[in-house]
């Protein structure tokens, strides 16, 4: 077993919340492109946009792998 500590692969709040509102916006964004409404497939591509913006600014304010509001658990 190594020593190293890994960086968390992306387990953080911050990391969570920006994949799940992402993931709402490109199924709604399929669902729009399946049933050809253009305006509502935009709408999803700044859902997604959203999402980035959103773990970027969570990510600052320390909900980040690294962030000081953040403690990952233990592992045996």
């Amino acid at each position: 077993m190594s020593t190293e500590t890994e960086p968390g692969h992306g387990n953080s709040p911050a990391a969570w919340t920006a994949v799940v509102i992402m993931l709402v916006g490109i199924a709604g964004g399929t669902v729009a492109f399946f049933l050809d409404v253009a305006w509502l497939v935009w709408a999803a591509v700044g859902v997604v946009v959203l999402g980035l913006i959103v773990g970027v600014v969570m990510a600052k304010a320390g909900y980040g792998v690294a962030g000081p509001r953040y403690a990952p658990k233990k592992h045996d």
